[in-house]
């Protein structure tokens, strides 16, 4: 889970991480986990630069509970048109499937607002942030990274970052901030919208990877996957997680994403928990973990 922004506060080592874009929560293997882990670092803190409505009662008592009949968005599409591999549409069709026989309705609908200005100025704010995160290393370390201290890519956003001046990244932050209103408006008339997590399954171990004489590298392939709009709930705040419904034939975890509404952690965890019940996750391994092996060996 991604929870809303300032739900969980950066405070004191940090302000608001890129205009609130960051946000911090841990991977669980269970909703129960999730929702627990919430209900101990949720804020609010002193000073914080934003603030979220709270949560009538603990996240842990929204597991299990019933969520009602939602109305759930959903599309197999792309925001750019680009293919998106068999499997991943699968876990969609298999999402849908499985929300529409749990009484959900399932409405199909393509996130609006997504244009190529705001694209362009979430790469604004991205190469930005990626110098700033340099920047305060150095002024913590009070040295400049050595060569081989950052990967080309990072080094490459860096140098790129540099050349963002402070006018520039507030006009990207004010599209962006555009962009969350439409997102918001969208989301007035649909409880939950969902995609597939990503475009591809995981690539193998050194597919996206960069060298010195080519930063971009791992930039290009990695895109591959992210075709998606995952980074929506960075922009807008909003609360989203990722499920893992459905297992493709090489025995791994095709995730689905819902994005929800602002401050509305307590839909997604109702949800899940009731789509953890239908389909239990936790207990599987696929081929390529640790633990399997260990077992099979």
């Amino acid at each position: 889970m991604k929870p809303t922004r300032a739900r969980n506060p950066l405070g004191p080592e940090y302000g608001d991480a890129i205009n609130g874009w960051a946000c911090e929560h841990a991977l669980t293997r269970s909703v129960r986990d999730s929702a627990a882990l919430l209900d101990a670092t949720a804020g609010p803190a002193a000073g914080d630069p934003y603030g979220v409505s709270q949560p009538g009662r603990r996240f842990a008592d929204e597991v299990g509970a019933d969520p009602g009949r939602l109305r759930i968005g959903y599309t197999a599409r792309t925001p750019d048109g680009a293919p998106r591999h068999p499997d991943c549409v699968a876990a969609l069709d298999d999402a849908v499937a499985l929300c529409a026989a749990l009484g959900h309705e399932m409405i199909e609908a393509d996130l609006p607002g997504l244009t190529p200005e705001v694209g362009s100025a979430i790469g604004t704010v991205f190469v930005a942030a990626t110098a700033w995160i340099v920047q305060y290393w150095i002024r913590r370390l009070g040295r400049r990274p050595a060569d081989d201290e950052l990967e080309p890519l990072t080094r490459a956003y860096w140098e790129r970052g540099e050349q963002v001046s402070a006018a520039g990244y507030l006009l990207a932050i004010e599209d962006c901030q555009a962009f969350a209103r439409v997102v918001a408006r969208f989301l007035t008339g649909i409880d939950v919208w969902l995609t597939p997590t990503l475009s591809t399954p995981p690539l193998r171990i050194g597919e996206i990877a960069s060298t010195p004489q080519e930063p971009m590298r791992s930039a290009r392939s990695g895109a591959t996957t992210v075709a998606y709009a995952g980074v929506v709930a960075n922009i807008t705040g909003n609360p989203a997680m990722s499920v893992p419904l459905w297992w493709n034939a090489d025995g791994m975890p095709i995730g689905v994403h819902f994005l929800g509404r602002y401050g509305d952690e307590a839909t997604l965890l109702r949800l899940a928990g009731q789509l953890e019940t239908a389909r239990p996750w936790s207990g599987r391994r696929p081929p390529h973990s640790v633990a399997e092996v260990i077992r099979s060996g």
